[in-house]
Protein backbone atom coordinates (compact mmCIF):
# COMPACT_ATOMS: atom_id res chain seq x y z
CA UNK A 1 0.00 0.00 0.00
CA UNK A 2 2.41 2.36 0.88
CA UNK A 3 4.52 1.75 -2.21
CA UNK A 4 1.40 2.23 -4.17
CA UNK A 5 0.53 5.72 -2.86
CA UNK A 6 4.25 6.87 -3.14
CA UNK A 7 4.56 6.09 -6.81
CA UNK A 8 0.79 7.26 -7.44
CA UNK A 9 2.08 10.62 -5.72
CA UNK A 10 5.25 10.82 -7.69
CA UNK A 11 2.99 10.56 -11.25
CA UNK A 12 0.94 13.20 -9.49
CA UNK A 13 3.77 15.38 -8.70
CA UNK A 14 5.48 14.69 -12.48
CA UNK A 15 1.89 15.84 -14.05
CA UNK A 16 1.27 18.82 -11.68
CA UNK A 17 4.53 20.20 -11.73
CA UNK A 18 5.31 21.42 -14.69
CA UNK A 19 1.40 22.23 -15.47
CA UNK A 20 1.90 24.46 -12.56
CA UNK A 21 5.22 26.16 -13.14
CA UNK A 22 4.94 26.60 -17.11
CA UNK A 23 4.40 30.06 -18.24
CA UNK A 24 1.46 29.33 -20.06
CA UNK A 25 -1.36 28.41 -17.43
CA UNK A 26 -3.38 26.53 -20.06
CA UNK A 27 -2.05 22.86 -19.36
CA UNK A 28 -2.99 23.75 -16.07
CA UNK A 29 -6.10 24.41 -16.70
CA UNK A 30 -6.57 21.49 -19.02
CA UNK A 31 -5.19 18.93 -16.50
CA UNK A 32 -7.11 20.55 -13.44
CA UNK A 33 -10.77 20.50 -15.40
CA UNK A 34 -10.30 16.76 -16.17
CA UNK A 35 -9.17 15.98 -12.39
CA UNK A 36 -12.51 17.59 -11.23
CA UNK A 37 -14.21 15.77 -13.94
CA UNK A 38 -13.32 12.73 -11.72
CA UNK A 39 -14.53 14.54 -8.97
CA UNK A 40 -17.90 15.05 -10.12
CA UNK A 41 -17.67 11.24 -11.98
CA UNK A 42 -16.89 10.09 -7.85
CA UNK A 43 -19.40 12.90 -6.09
CA UNK A 44 -22.69 11.38 -8.51
CA UNK A 45 -21.22 7.39 -7.07
CA UNK A 46 -21.27 8.53 -3.71
CA UNK A 47 -24.74 9.96 -4.53
CA UNK A 48 -25.95 6.21 -5.77
CA UNK A 49 -26.04 7.54 -9.35
CA UNK A 50 -26.04 5.02 -11.99
CA UNK A 51 -22.55 4.69 -13.88
CA UNK A 52 -24.09 6.53 -16.82
CA UNK A 53 -25.19 9.40 -14.78
CA UNK A 54 -21.52 9.70 -13.59
CA UNK A 55 -20.00 9.89 -16.48
CA UNK A 56 -22.69 12.71 -17.64
CA UNK A 57 -21.85 14.84 -13.98
CA UNK A 58 -17.89 13.93 -15.06
CA UNK A 59 -18.41 15.49 -18.70
CA UNK A 60 -20.91 18.25 -16.96
CA UNK A 61 -18.10 19.47 -14.51
CA UNK A 62 -15.61 19.68 -16.87
CA UNK A 63 -17.70 21.46 -19.18
CA UNK A 64 -18.20 23.45 -16.82
CA UNK A 65 -14.92 24.67 -16.11
CA UNK A 66 -14.33 24.57 -19.47
CA UNK A 67 -16.93 27.10 -19.99
CA UNK A 68 -15.40 29.88 -17.46
CA UNK A 69 -12.09 29.51 -18.56
CA UNK A 70 -13.38 30.53 -22.36
CA UNK A 71 -15.89 33.68 -21.03
CA UNK A 72 -12.93 34.84 -18.64
CA UNK A 73 -14.23 34.47 -15.09
CA UNK A 74 -10.86 33.86 -13.57
CA UNK A 75 -9.29 37.03 -14.85
CA UNK A 76 -11.84 39.00 -12.85
CA UNK A 77 -12.13 39.60 -9.12
CA UNK A 78 -15.47 37.39 -7.64
CA UNK A 79 -15.79 38.22 -4.30
CA UNK A 80 -19.67 38.17 -4.09
CA UNK A 81 -18.81 34.35 -5.55
CA UNK A 82 -16.41 33.49 -2.73
CA UNK A 83 -18.97 35.18 -0.19
CA UNK A 84 -21.43 32.76 -1.46
CA UNK A 85 -19.81 29.59 -1.69
CA UNK A 86 -17.69 30.31 1.44
CA UNK A 87 -20.86 30.67 3.60
CA UNK A 88 -22.30 27.57 1.80
CA UNK A 89 -19.12 25.85 3.56
CA UNK A 90 -19.44 27.36 6.66
CA UNK A 91 -23.50 26.51 6.48
CA UNK A 92 -22.47 23.11 5.74
CA UNK A 93 -20.43 22.87 8.74
CA UNK A 94 -22.77 23.93 11.30
CA UNK A 95 -25.75 21.91 10.02
CA UNK A 96 -24.09 18.33 9.10
CA UNK A 97 -21.13 18.30 11.41
CA UNK A 98 -24.27 18.46 14.24
CA UNK A 99 -26.80 16.44 12.64
CA UNK A 100 -24.93 13.78 11.34
CA UNK A 101 -25.50 11.55 8.61
CA UNK A 102 -29.38 11.40 9.57
CA UNK A 103 -29.83 14.77 8.47
CA UNK A 104 -28.05 14.46 5.27
CA UNK A 105 -29.36 11.09 3.60
CA UNK A 106 -33.17 12.73 3.60
CA UNK A 107 -32.27 15.90 1.62
CA UNK A 108 -33.45 15.85 -1.90
CA UNK A 109 -30.97 13.80 -4.68
CA UNK A 110 -31.40 16.64 -7.16
CA UNK A 111 -29.90 19.02 -4.55
CA UNK A 112 -27.37 17.16 -2.96
CA UNK A 113 -25.78 15.90 -6.35
CA UNK A 114 -26.51 19.87 -7.73
CA UNK A 115 -25.27 21.12 -4.60
CA UNK A 116 -22.49 19.21 -4.71
CA UNK A 117 -21.02 19.69 -8.73
CA UNK A 118 -21.54 23.46 -7.93
CA UNK A 119 -18.94 23.58 -5.37
CA UNK A 120 -16.84 21.31 -7.14
CA UNK A 121 -16.76 23.84 -9.80
CA UNK A 122 -16.42 26.78 -7.40
CA UNK A 123 -12.91 25.14 -6.34
CA UNK A 124 -11.94 24.64 -9.76
CA UNK A 125 -12.23 28.44 -10.79
CA UNK A 126 -10.71 29.05 -7.34
CA UNK A 127 -7.70 27.32 -7.80
CA UNK A 128 -7.56 28.32 -11.66
CA UNK A 129 -7.64 31.94 -10.30
CA UNK A 130 -4.93 31.56 -7.36
CA UNK A 131 -2.94 30.25 -10.39
CA UNK A 132 -3.65 33.43 -12.32
CA UNK A 133 -2.65 35.40 -9.49
CA UNK A 134 0.99 34.23 -9.19
CA UNK A 135 2.23 30.49 -8.51
CA UNK A 136 3.87 31.33 -5.04
CA UNK A 137 0.12 32.22 -3.79
CA UNK A 138 -1.25 28.94 -5.30
CA UNK A 139 1.81 27.42 -4.16
CA UNK A 140 1.26 28.38 -0.48
CA UNK A 141 -2.52 28.34 -0.51
CA UNK A 142 -1.58 24.26 -1.18
CA UNK A 143 1.26 23.86 1.11
CA UNK A 144 -1.32 25.38 4.10
CA UNK A 145 -3.89 22.60 3.30
CA UNK A 146 -0.64 19.88 2.79
CA UNK A 147 1.31 21.63 6.06
CA UNK A 148 -2.25 20.79 7.93
CA UNK A 149 -2.78 17.15 6.65
CA UNK A 150 0.55 16.44 7.51
CA UNK A 151 0.73 18.08 11.15
CA UNK A 152 -2.82 16.87 12.07
CA UNK A 153 -1.41 13.07 11.70
CA UNK A 154 1.69 12.97 12.98
CA UNK A 155 -0.09 15.18 16.81
CA UNK A 156 -2.58 12.72 16.65
CA UNK A 157 -0.04 9.85 16.32
CA UNK A 158 2.18 11.53 19.58
CA UNK A 159 -0.14 13.69 21.53
CA UNK A 160 -4.15 11.61 20.99
CA UNK A 161 -6.04 11.08 23.75
CA UNK A 162 -3.60 12.87 25.96
CA UNK A 163 -4.79 16.61 26.12
CA UNK A 164 -8.41 16.18 24.93
CA UNK A 165 -10.91 13.12 26.56
CA UNK A 166 -13.52 13.64 23.83
CA UNK A 167 -12.12 12.31 19.66
CA UNK A 168 -12.89 15.70 17.17
CA UNK A 169 -16.09 13.81 15.37
CA UNK A 170 -16.36 10.04 16.51
CA UNK A 171 -19.87 10.42 14.40
CA UNK A 172 -18.53 11.03 11.39
CA UNK A 173 -14.12 9.79 11.30
CA UNK A 174 -13.12 8.19 14.58
CA UNK A 175 -9.38 8.54 14.04
CA UNK A 176 -9.44 12.28 14.38
CA UNK A 177 -8.32 13.96 17.38
CA UNK A 178 -8.04 17.26 18.88
CA UNK A 179 -4.79 17.38 19.09
CA UNK A 180 -4.36 16.76 15.64
CA UNK A 181 -5.99 19.98 15.05
CA UNK A 182 -3.73 21.49 17.40
CA UNK A 183 -0.98 20.60 15.64
CA UNK A 184 -2.69 21.41 12.46
CA UNK A 185 -2.99 25.06 13.35
CA UNK A 186 0.85 25.13 14.73
CA UNK A 187 2.19 23.80 11.73
CA UNK A 188 0.15 26.22 9.82
CA UNK A 189 0.98 28.97 12.01
CA UNK A 190 4.90 28.28 11.36
CA UNK A 191 4.58 27.82 7.80
CA UNK A 192 2.95 31.26 7.27
CA UNK A 193 4.92 33.33 9.51
CA UNK A 194 8.35 31.54 8.05
CA UNK A 195 7.04 32.02 4.74
CA UNK A 196 6.15 36.11 5.44
CA UNK A 197 9.52 36.54 6.62
CA UNK A 198 11.06 35.17 3.76
CA UNK A 199 9.20 36.89 1.36
CA UNK A 200 9.71 40.08 3.28
CA UNK A 201 13.77 39.25 3.52
CA UNK A 202 13.34 38.56 -0.78
CA UNK A 203 14.09 35.10 -0.13
CA UNK A 204 10.55 34.08 -2.29
CA UNK A 205 9.08 36.15 -4.82
CA UNK A 206 6.75 38.28 -2.45
CA UNK A 207 3.35 36.83 -3.47
CA UNK A 208 2.35 34.32 -1.34
CA UNK A 209 -0.97 34.00 0.50
CA UNK A 210 0.51 34.84 3.44
CA UNK A 211 2.55 37.64 2.52
CA UNK A 212 -1.17 39.12 1.35
CA UNK A 213 -2.88 38.50 4.44
CA UNK A 214 0.00 39.85 6.61
CA UNK A 215 -0.11 43.18 4.28
CA UNK A 216 -3.01 43.78 6.76
CA UNK A 217 -1.98 43.02 9.96
CA UNK A 218 0.10 39.83 11.74
CA UNK A 219 -3.25 39.59 13.88
CA UNK A 220 -5.52 38.80 10.66
CA UNK A 221 -2.80 36.77 9.34
CA UNK A 222 -3.06 34.68 12.28
CA UNK A 223 -6.53 34.55 12.62
CA UNK A 224 -6.97 33.63 8.80
CA UNK A 225 -5.06 30.90 8.59
CA UNK A 226 -6.66 29.78 11.80
CA UNK A 227 -9.72 30.06 10.37
CA UNK A 228 -8.49 27.99 6.94
CA UNK A 229 -6.99 25.63 8.54
CA UNK A 230 -10.52 25.12 10.28
CA UNK A 231 -12.28 25.12 7.09
CA UNK A 232 -9.96 22.17 5.81
CA UNK A 233 -10.65 20.03 8.50
CA UNK A 234 -14.08 21.15 8.03
CA UNK A 235 -13.69 19.99 4.23
CA UNK A 236 -11.89 16.32 5.26
CA UNK A 237 -14.67 15.45 7.79
CA UNK A 238 -17.86 16.98 5.40
CA UNK A 239 -16.10 14.19 3.17
CA UNK A 240 -15.94 11.84 5.80
CA UNK A 241 -19.16 11.97 6.26
CA UNK A 242 -20.33 11.93 2.58
CA UNK A 243 -18.70 8.77 2.05
CA UNK A 244 -20.32 7.00 5.91
CA UNK A 245 -23.69 7.99 4.39
CA UNK A 246 -23.04 6.53 1.42
CA UNK A 247 -21.32 2.98 3.04
CA UNK A 248 -17.59 3.06 1.29
CA UNK A 249 -14.36 3.75 2.86
CA UNK A 250 -13.10 5.73 -0.46
CA UNK A 251 -14.90 8.57 -2.83
CA UNK A 252 -13.02 6.23 -5.35
CA UNK A 253 -10.08 4.09 -6.86
CA UNK A 254 -9.01 5.91 -9.71
CA UNK A 255 -5.91 6.85 -7.30
CA UNK A 256 -3.93 3.73 -6.56
CA UNK A 257 -3.15 3.66 -2.71
CA UNK A 258 -5.00 7.22 -2.21
CA UNK A 259 -8.60 6.08 -2.89
CA UNK A 260 -10.59 8.61 -4.84
CA UNK A 261 -10.12 12.29 -6.05
CA UNK A 262 -12.05 13.96 -3.85
CA UNK A 263 -9.97 12.35 -1.25
CA UNK A 264 -7.01 14.06 -1.95
CA UNK A 265 -8.94 17.38 -2.79
CA UNK A 266 -11.41 17.16 0.02
CA UNK A 267 -9.78 20.21 2.40
CA UNK A 268 -8.78 22.35 -0.47
CA UNK A 269 -12.28 22.90 -1.40
CA UNK A 270 -13.43 25.04 0.64
CA UNK A 271 -9.61 26.62 1.37
CA UNK A 272 -9.20 27.79 -2.25
CA UNK A 273 -12.27 30.12 -2.44
CA UNK A 274 -11.87 31.36 1.29
CA UNK A 275 -8.32 32.40 0.82
CA UNK A 276 -9.10 34.31 -2.81
CA UNK A 277 -12.03 36.01 -0.37
CA UNK A 278 -9.50 36.93 2.89
CA UNK A 279 -7.27 38.73 -0.29
CA UNK A 280 -10.30 40.90 -1.66
CA UNK A 281 -11.53 42.22 2.06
Amino acid sequence: MLKQRILTAIVMLGLLIPAVVASDPVGFVVLTAIFMGAGGWEWARLNGLSHRVALASAALCTGLCASFWVLGLADHALPTLWVVVGAAWVGLALWLLRAGVAAWLPQPLAARWGGGLALLCAAWLALVQARLVGIDFLLSSLLLVWVSDVAAYFAGRAWGGRLFHQKLAPSVSPGKTWEGVVGAVLGVLFLAFAWRALDAAGVTPGGSLFSRLGSVSALFLAVSVVFLTAMGVVGDLLESLFKRAAGVKDSGVILPGHGGVLDRIDALLPVLPLALLLCTV
